[in-house]
């Protein structure tokens, strides 16, 4: 018989191994051991004991140093998630960023309060590319995208504490149609993005990301809000 205390510590248990490949891909190096151990708040035989199980299963990889990344089993898994949305989006997503020189991104909503880059383009030919990985979480709270997809949500659906400035803001997004953010969750970074909602997927947002933009950030918008409309058609919606 499985006992409270056991369902407890399994909860525990795969909530930690999940956090560390949160970590690993948040992070901009392979990490050591103990600095994995140090963002989890544990000892380092606990962080050790977990590493072992995801590097058995392919999720997390060790260089010849011993430092940690992400493994090759996650891409498998990857493929599958909202499997359809990523091949329809990214023609779109690669026909914005070349036209823009722009890196152009797809985000979707994932439990209830971060969006997730589900998947991203950088333009063929620019003077700076900004790298942004699938899988970058960050608050709907902060960033173009994250805010793109509150423009979408009932206020009833949104995180428990919103600052009224926040709320201000987004009222005036949907007033205009598109969210902003600066230097929110990559210093340095803008965004503009705009909300992209499907029957039978998560609420989701279409976001250029740049160090600067070269045109209005209406008649970026404005781009990316067809590419919303063409995914959209093409999904059958």
């Amino acid at each position: 018989m499985v006992t409270d205390d056991a369902t407890r510590a399994g909860s525990q248990t795969l909530s930690r191994g999940i956090r560390i490949l949160e970590v690993l891909a948040d992070a901009d190096r392979a990490l050591s051991i103990d600095e994995v151990a140090a963002a989890l708040g544990v000892h380092r035989s606990v962080a050790y004991r977990l590493v072992r199980t995801l590097e058995h299963h392919g999720l997390v990889t060790r260089d010849a140093a011993g430092r940690l990344a992400l493994g090759t089993g996650l891409a498998a898994l990857a493929s599958g998630v909202a499997r359809d949305l990523q091949h329809l989006a990214l023609p779109e997503l690669n026909a914005v960023a070349n036209e823009l020189g722009m890196t152009c991104l797809l985000a979707v909503l994932a439990d209830a309060e971060e969006a997730v880059t589900l998947v991203s383009a950088s333009p063929r030919q620019s003077v700076a590319v900004v790298s942004y990985r699938p899988g970058h979480r960050h608050p709907i709270t902060r960033g173009g995208p994250g805010k793109a997809i509150l423009l979408s949500l009932p206020e009833s659906a949104w995180p428990a504490e919103v600052p009224s400035g926040l709320r201000d803001e987004i009222a005036e997004s949907r007033r205009r149609g598109y969210a902003l953010s600066h230097d929110e969750v990559v210093p340095s970074l803008a965004s503009v993005a705009v909300p992209l909602v499907l029957p039978g997927q998560p609420p989701a947002s279409i976001a250029v990301i740049h160090v600067s933009f070269s045109q209005p950030e209406a008649e970026i918008a404005e781009r990316l809000r067809l590419a919303a409309e063409a995914v959209t058609r093409a999904y059958g919606a």
